[in-house]
């Protein structure tokens, strides 16, 4: 009985973690970038590099306040949503934005992005339009061209199995803290086993954490029923009802003067006193209908709906407010969508969140790779791999060695596109996908130890080049960097060397025969001797 329950739970861990491995090596990619999403984004944006960091305080972020109001009255005083971003400790521009008034037919206006200088209020003219480190966050659980509703199913499946995958793996490991110190190198199928062991017991709570909460943050489109049954579905009715400042309001088409801002601000600081905003957003300005919202900033703690004061713009009346409390469920829903999303992380924090992540590709990808390297193992020379095989095969060489491809072409092409260019952001990403299915229809056709080989060469080359490109076509370079303590911009000039002295490793590893080769090499020869 025993035995057959391992058997069973080994079966399961197998075929589990199989059939969703490479939706799972894409999630933990995109969603250990994610953790730096804003600093890609910066290191993405030249014009940012030069703007001096300002703390959140209150008076630097009053000023902010009434010069982004003075201009957004000028520049679009018929829109129908201002945005007003305030800068931060990971993100140094003070961004506006505009979104057009509504056209009948024609769904939401256009919106427009403008940054500024919060030192000088200067517009960046050099802004660049670039997906950044957002394209990674929503290629996370979005999956970019996918219909955004199907593209968070696949996810949330994905996550499930990826659970049931970490469950069923703690219960057939019967050596699981040895199992953290153990790696037999040139033991061939043993040595991927002892890697997927590793790095799957090192980061365990990491790995659960983050593939539970992720099941949670979406939980409501998972499992609608309580929504269904208490609000007859109304979805809307329901986000009202858990955020009160969640308010729908419709443009009266009566115009009116926005409140001083003075007034407003008063009232947020008695709220609040000395805590830093995040954003601030009017609706409908100068119309009779007209909200002012204001946002707290969460970094630094366990929430992630932020806090927020909703008043009425024209008469300076605050409409609605967040909980100073909230329940327990509420608590616990909001803490468990902050820790899978990482925003509360400071420096040291984020980068532990970034190598567990790491940690998680190691051990998805040495699951795929361990699977088809046993089978391959088992063969006789002279029997061809089945369909299965192959295919098994093939999407790990276009996962495991595309996708750092493919966002190597990526940032080459941030620093490469001209600014001019037409849809720039979507020219980057249309890079990213280009590489990512080369590389797909290559190892349809060749996926044997050459292809790997040769592919983290070219990783190699293309990571190592990606800092000579920088001080080419920037100011900067990684020593000037590393003199001016700006830690972003050469953290990323350091973490692409690695990327380049790990890929060169690893071809020199695989240009090398493989150990069973040279054993059996060795065998034959005191063999012939003898």
């Amino acid at each position: 009985m025993k035995e057959s329950f391992f058997r069973s739970m080994t079966w399961l861990h197998t075929w589990v973690g199989l059939s969703v491995c490479w939706l799972l090596f894409l999630i933990f990619f995109a969603g250990t970038l994610s953790f730096f999403r804003h600093e890609i984004t910066l290191w993405s944006q030249p014009a940012f590099h030069s703007i001096q960091a300002v703390q959140p305080d209150t008076q630097a972020q009053k000023q902010q306040l009434v010069f982004a109001i003075e201009r957004l009255s000028k520049q679009a005083p018929d829109a129908d949503n201002w945005r007003i971003s305030l800068p931060n400790d990971r993100k140094p521009a003070l961004e506006l934005v505009t979104q057009a008034a509504r056209t009948e037919g024609k769904g939401r206006g256009k919106r427009e992005s403008h940054y500024f200088d919060p030192n000088t209020f200067d517009e960046l003219s050099d802004y660049r339009q670039t997906a950044g480190g957002n394209f990674f966050y929503r290629l996370h659980f979005d999956l970019h061209y996918l219909d955004r509703k199907l593209a968070r199913w696949l996810v949330g499946f994905a996550s499930l199995f990826m659970l049931i995958a970490l469950i069923s793996g703690v219960v057939i490991h019967k050596r699981i803290f040895k199992d953290m110190f153990s790696f037999r190198r040139g033991k061939g199928s043993r040595t991927w086993l002892d890697g997927h062991n590793l790095s799957s017991v090192i980061a365990l709570p990491f790995h659960l954490m983050i593939t539970y909460t992720g099941i949670i943050t979406l939980i409501f489109m998972y499992f609608p029923y309580p929504i269904l049954s208490t609000f007859n579905g109304d979805f809307k009715a329901f986000s009202q009802e858990l955020s009160a400042t969640k308010i729908q309001y419709q443009r009266s088409h009566i115009k009116d003067e926005l409140a001083p801002l003075e007034q407003i601000l008063t009232q947020v600081q008695h709220t609040w006193p000395n805590t830093a905003l995040d954003s601030v957003s009017v609706s409908y300005p100068f119309d009779q209908a007209a909200t002012i919202t204001f946002r707290a900033s969460t970094l630094k703690t366990i929430r992630d709906e932020p806090p927020t004061l909703v008043f009425d713009a024209n008469t300076a009346q605050l409409l609605a407010a967040t909980p100073v409390k909230l329940s327990s469920s509420e608590t616990i829903f909001d803490s468990m969508t902050a820790l899978h999303t990482g925003r509360l992380a400071e420096p040291v924090l984020r980068w532990l969140y970034f190598f567990c992540g790491i940690a998680g590709c190691v051990m998805i990808a040495s699951g795929c790779v361990m699977w088809a390297k046993r089978i391959r193992e088992r063969m006789k020379a002279n029997i061809k791999g089945s369909f299965g095989l192959k295919l098994v095969e093939a999407l790990n060489v276009a996962t495991i060695m595309g996708l750092p491809l493919a966002t190597g072409v990526f940032l080459y092409a941030n620093r490469l596109l001209p600014n001019a260019t037409l849809a720039r952001a979507d020219q980057e990403i249309l890079s990213f996908f280009i590489t990512w299915l080369a590389v797909c229809m290559f190892a349809c056709f060749k996926r044997d130890r050459a292809v790997w080989r040769n592919l983290a060469l070219l990783i190699g080359v293309m990571f190592a080049g990606l800092p000579l490109l920088n001080s080419m076509v920037l100011e900067g370079n990684t020593w000037r960097y590393l003199n001016e303590k700006n830690w972003v911009l050469f953290s990323a000039d350091f973490v692409c060397l690695v990327i380049a002295f790990a890929s060169f490793m690893q071809y020199q590893k695989l240009s090398s025969p493989p150990a069973r080769l040279v054993k059996n090499s060795s065998a034959l020869k005191r063999g012939v001797t003898s």
